[in-house]
Formats: C-alpha cells, sequence, structure tokens
C-alpha cells in the first residue's frame, strides 16, 4: 500500500521541478526526418506578458542520418501588427570528431539553440514563427531541397531571468 502512494508522489514531484521559466513549448514532427526546403515549420502564440522579457530558442531534433556538422535556419517572426523580422542563424551541431553536441541517449539528439535574447511582446494579438531550412552541400550554389535527420523543431519562449 505504501509502495502504491509512494510512485505517484514522486512523480508528481518530479514533473512540478520542470522549468519554471517556460511559457510556451511546442515540436512539430518532420514527415519521415526529410525536411524539405520549401515546407516551413510554423509557430503561433499569443497572451504573453508585455511587461516581461523573453529568451527563445529553437529545439532540433536530429538522429544519425544528419549528415552535417552544423545547420542553417531562416526564421521569420511576424508581429500582430504584420511587420515581420527575418533572420538566418548558423548552429553547432556536431564536434570536429563527429559526436553530436546533443543531449538525449541512443541516435536521437537534442538541440536547444538561442534564437532571441532578452526579447519582449509589446503587442496583443498573435505572433507566428516560421522556420526552414537553408541547408547546402559544399561548393553547390543551389540548396538542399530535402535535409534528411531532422526529426522534430520545436519553439521554446521562456521568461528572462531577472539579475
Amino acid at each position: 500500500m505504501r509502495n502504491n502512494f509512494l510512485f505517484p508522489l514522486l512523480a508528481v514531484l518530479a514533473l512540478s521541478s520542470c522549468n519554471e521559466l517556460l511559457v510556451y513549448s511546442d515540436y512539430k514532427p518532420i514527415k519521415e526526418g526529410k525536411w524539405e526546403m520549401d515546407q516551413g515549420v510554423d509557430f503561433q502564440f499569443s497572451e504573453l506578458d508585455s511587461s516581461e522579457t523573453y529568451n527563445m530558442f529553437i529545439n532540433i531534433r536530429n538522429d544519425d542520418t544528419f549528415a552535417f556538422s552544423n545547420l542553417f535556419l531562416i526564421t521569420e517572426m511576424e508581429y500582430p501588427s504584420g511587420n515581420t523580422v527575418k533572420d538566418t542563424l548558423e548552429y553547432k551541431m556536431a564536434k570536429p570528431s563527429g559526436e553530436w553536441l546533443g543531449k538525449g541517449m541512443g541516435s536521437v539528439k537534442e538541440n536547444k539553440l538561442w534564437y532571441k535574447e532578452k526579447i519582449d511582446f509589446p503587442d496583443s494579438g498573435v505572433y507566428k514563427v516560421n522556420i526552414s531550412h537553408a541547408m547546402r552541400k559544399n561548393g553547390d550554389v543551389e540548396g538542399l531541397h530535402i535535409l534528411e535527420g531532422v526529426t522534430d523543431v520545436g519553439l521554446e519562449i521562456e521568461k528572462a531571468p531577472k539579475l
């Protein structure tokens, strides 16, 4: 009887110790781990406290079929007003030895990548973020139409810690 009570209690405590700063988290699977260049991943969020500042992260899950040591992304963030901010980002995904930098056991690794630091959301309404890859092979002018090995793309927003 005591063990029947202890396990649920430990589970509740473990879940409640999660990131208290997290205000938004969503993942979108990439069909068969093949991310098409013209298939951006879309996220929408609203109702963030305009008096707070936030940090934004892009989360990438990749498996061993990902053949690159870095990742180039293009992001577009559309404000409720219609203004759009476009960024081209580069992230290191592996060490020179080929060892993945992400966390995880087995063949799938997860990378939490900085996107925007100490940003505020002054407008009420819906914010939209689109993430697409901009990968190409060395020496190729044309981009890679299908990027293999990315299994999920996520977006996280956390309250920026107050110093």
